[in-house]
């Protein structure tokens, strides 16, 4: 029993779920965001370009280095996996990126390993590297 205090209670909605960038799905709460996405709540466009693979991929790690709080966890020829922590709670989102050097995409993932709705900050995250990787 609390008295006279505030009692706050943080609940883990994160599976255990292997980022290799084979799985590029979202689950049903709001807090993630995928170009593979079937339903529009979860969908955001890959990101497109027309240079060398390995070009654009040095342009994807320096743009999405520019973000705060961020640590590349696995880079390799086609995949980029990134984890960036929240100020305040230190929770932790993951940031996928997958190339598809056919198409000329690199296919994202960003979602929010705790909680229910993330207040849409993975899908400005991912434009705002969108921007970035763009110029």
């Amino acid at each position: 029993m609390i008295t006279g205090g505030l009692l706050i209670t943080l609940t883990s909605c994160a599976s255990q779920r292997d980022l290799d960038g084979s799985d590029m799905n979202c689950p049903d709460s709001p807090n993630c965001v995928s170009s593979l996405a079937s339903d529009a709540a979860h969908f955001i466009a890959p990101l497109t370009f027309d240079d060398q693979t390995e070009v654009a991929m040095k342009r994807l790690k320096a743009a999405l280095l520019t973000e705060k709080r961020v640590t590349i966890i696995t880079e390799q020829t086609n995949y980029l996996h990134g984890e960036i922590r929240s100020l305040i709670f230190r929770f932790v989102d993951d940031i996928e990126f997958t190339l598809e050097p056919e198409q000329g995409v690199f296919q994202i993932r960003s979602s929010s390993r705790v909680g229910y709705s993330d207040f849409g900050v993975n899908r400005c995250r991912i434009e705002r590297i969108r921007q970035r990787f763009q110029k």
